[in-house]
């Protein structure tokens, strides 16, 4: 379907394939916005190293586990890979995992597929710039359904790409910038064993007729002579988000014009993609779940 970006440009969006005919809930999900519980003490280690179409199709299934995340340092410091900064809780009587159906959505006009493989995806590769914004460390978790229980996917690509501060996307040419040759706020990670990737981005900005979302892909090695894709995006409470903007530097731009229920692709579906974030020493941390049915 066409698609108009958020200063006029007109994109095509390919629908990606899906992997059942019709959309199933099987369960509401009061766990599918699953974040850390509880903070682990700090330690300082170092790591080396608008308005668009809706294009909702039936989704896939998600895994909720509870998960520790430490958050340490500056905005200049990393995090620990696969160390304490990420370490699992081991919880008593801990519910056994659930299943539930969750929307795909549209991937927009402004996918770009870099190929940069990399956790912290704030700078810019070519300067080495950081673009300035609140802290946020996501983990992403993901899943696949396997004769009615939820494995870890390893091996997967996932991307994240979403605008910066001022509603600006990095290298695409819009009716409002020109951002070519610019790799701000993109990346992939590969799944570890857990199913899981890890990244360290900002809270987005805003921008006419969308409310504030990250997107996300996730595609599979081939399986069966043919790869998977899923594609969808990530949503925030506007109350978090108001509090969020009254600081710099997103408070310089004025109110928002949308807000969640205002933006027709986030009604469909985006109750179920809701981020959960909790505060951490310098911004704010999120897990999110996804479980996915391959054929």
């Amino acid at each position: 379907m066409m698609e108009c970006g958020h200063h006029g440009l007109m994109a095509s969006h390919n629908s990606l394939e899906s992997c059942s005919s019709r959309p199933r809930k099987l369960l509401d999900d009061p766990i599918g916005n699953t974040s850390a519980p509880a903070w682990l003490s700090r330690k300082r280690l170092e790591m080396k190293n608008m308005p668009m179409a809706p294009d909702d199709s039936p989704l896939e299934h998600f895994l909720s586990r509870r998960q520790v995340v430490s958050w340490l340092g500056t905005t200049g410091a990393l995090w620990l890979m696969g160390g304490s900064l990420f370490s699992q809780q081991s919880i008593a009587g801990e519910q056994a995992p659930a299943c539930v159906v969750r929307p795909e959505q549209t991937e927009g006009p402004y996918f770009v597929d870099e190929g940069l493989n990399r956790s912290d995806i704030r700078s810019d590769p070519m300067t080495g710039q950081v673009k300035p914004g609140t802290p946020l460390a996501l983990i992403l978790q993901i899943f696949r359904l396997d004769s009615g229980a939820c494995q870890p996917l390893a091996g997967a690509q996932v991307d994240i790409w979403h605008c910066d501060s001022l509603g600006v996307y990095s290298d695409v040419r819009d009716a409002g910038f020109n951002t070519i040759g610019q790799k701000f706020l993109r990346g992939y990670q590969i799944t570890d064993a857990r199913g899981e990737v890890q990244f360290v981005t900002i809270y987005p900005g805003w921008y006419a007729g969308r409310t504030v979302h990250v997107h996300l892909k996730v595609r599979t090695a081939p399986l069966a002579g043919r790869s998977f894709e899923f594609t969808s995006q990530l949503y925030f409470d506007d109350g978090l988000t108001d509090r969020v903007y009254a600081d710099p530097p997103y408070a310089g731009r004025g109110r928002r014009n949308a807000r969640n229920n205002d933006d027709r692709i986030f009604r469909r579906g985006g109750d179920y993609l809701m981020l959960a974030p909790i505060l951490a020493p310098d911004g704010y941390a999120a897990t999110f779940p996804i479980g996915l049915q391959l054929p």
